[in-house]
């Protein structure tokens, strides 16, 4: 039995935050529906290279970008634009516990696959809108990207490097932080209202805004404007509230540092045989070392250089001081722990039965995730439709 084993999940999302959102509920045990364009499918099955190695050598259709978040779901090829297309549609919401979509604001409504229209047949439905603005409010109508909303919410502003520096100017975040986010998010507000429809009967909308979730993960930056009336800017690898928390160069590579208190701190200066800073006032507190980190980033990085990467991870590692290396995406995905956690998983797929995903980070201990099926085939089940999908008799 898996945590949400008997869920009835619609999911009529493409691309990446909807996807992420109904992938998860799919680990956790959900019956998923993904529901595709008839020619195309989703449009990150066309989003390569990469692409799937299949058994003869050659590639395969199936992009990386698409087998990252498609994983455990049924793929039907439906036409949402014929009457046909749309009846089935509303028959299978009549059956579902949760619709997941990400259409235009009113586009739903057009084809009588919106909330309100839905619910009146289905009164217990999850009906989860994602959009890049959310459903109400000036920009309502307006399309959303990742890489857009992340211009307009703030976060580009505070990554990257220094003005002044090399490389300085704003940048994005390296994978589309944004939509995961949001797809998380939404997993959170479905859950949630699946869990007080217990109590009450009833389903809700759950309305996400990719602009919204940027601004609540904002987090301590938002904050330092709202309290402190400080605008952040971009600090490359330093943080704007702790220090020494950030990267530094050693003579072959740089490496990370995370002091995150003033313990950390006095064990640091000792191990870089400058103890005298531990008591010096100017450095003594976590508050004193940010008003003051002009002189004291010097001082570190001057010894830091001085010797290999590996030889200052072994030292602070054996004093109990929070640092690592800076991995490479394939370093990190070798990186013994998480082998160890499990995070990367087989997954035997049609084209290539040696396909690896990376896994689910839920950990339960009496229910854990499952990886029922690999990502599918475009309309890789439709062979389905002919038999009662979710019939309760």
């Amino acid at each position: 039995m898996t945590a949400l084993d008997g869920l009835r999940v619609l999911d009529l999302s493409r691309v990446l935050a909807g996807p992420w959102a109904s992938q998860t509920l799919a680990d956790l045990g959900a019956d998923v529906l993904k529901i595709e364009r008839p020619d195309s499918g989703d449009d990150t099955r066309g989003w390569g290279p990469p692409w799937l190695t299949a058994g003869d050598g050659e590639d395969s259709q199936e992009s990386a970008y698409f087998l990252c978040t498609n994983r455990g779901k049924r793929s039907l090829r439906i036409d949402i634009q014929s009457t046909e297309g749309q009846e089935r549609l509303r028959e299978l919401a009549g059956r579902a516990d949760v619709v997941i979509e990400n259409f235009k604001v009113g586009a739903a409504a057009r084809y009588g696959l919106d909330y309100k229209s839905l619910s009146r047949e289905n009164p217990g439905l999850i009906y989860c809108s994602i959009t890049g603005f959310g459903q109400t409010g000036p920009l309502a109508a307006r399309p959303g990207y990742d890489f857009l909303v992340q211009a307009m919410g703030g976060l580009m502003s505070v990554t990257g490097e220094a003005d002044g520096q090399p490389g300085a100017g704003p940048q994005k975040v390296g994978v589309a932080l944004t939509d995961i986010m949001t797809g998380l998010y939404a997993n959170v507000g479905i859950l949630a209202a699946l869990a007080e429809r217990e109590r009450s009967g009833l389903g809700q909308q759950v309305d996400l805004a990719l602009l919204d979730v940027t601004a609540a993960t904002l987090a301590n930056q938002a904050s330092n404007f709202l309290v402190g009336g400080i605008t952040p800017t971009r600090l490359g690898n330093a943080h704007p509230n702790i220090v020494p928390y950030q990267s530094f160069k050693a003579r072959d590579r740089e490496f990370i540092v995370a002091v995150g208190n003033d313990a950390q701190f006095v064990k640091l200066v000792t191990l870089l045989e400058l103890p005298a800073l531990g008591a010096d006032p100017r450095f003594a507190t976590n508050a004193a070392r940010v008003a003051h980190q002009e002189t004291l980033i010097p001082l570190l990085a001057e010894r830091f250089a001085s010797r290999e990467a590996t030889d200052w991870l072994d030292q602070l590692e054996a004093a109990g001081i929070p640092a690592g290396p800076i991995n490479t995406i394939a370093e990190a995905l070798s990186e013994p722990q998480l082998v160890a956690r499990e995070m990367i998983v087989n997954l035997p797929h049609p084209d290539n039965s040696d396909l690896k995903v990376v896994g689910s980070p839920i950990k339960l201990s009496r229910t854990p995730v499952s990886y029922a099926r690999p990502p599918p085939r475009l309309g890789e089940h439709d062979e389905d439709l002919n038999f009662p999908l979710w019939d309760d008799a």
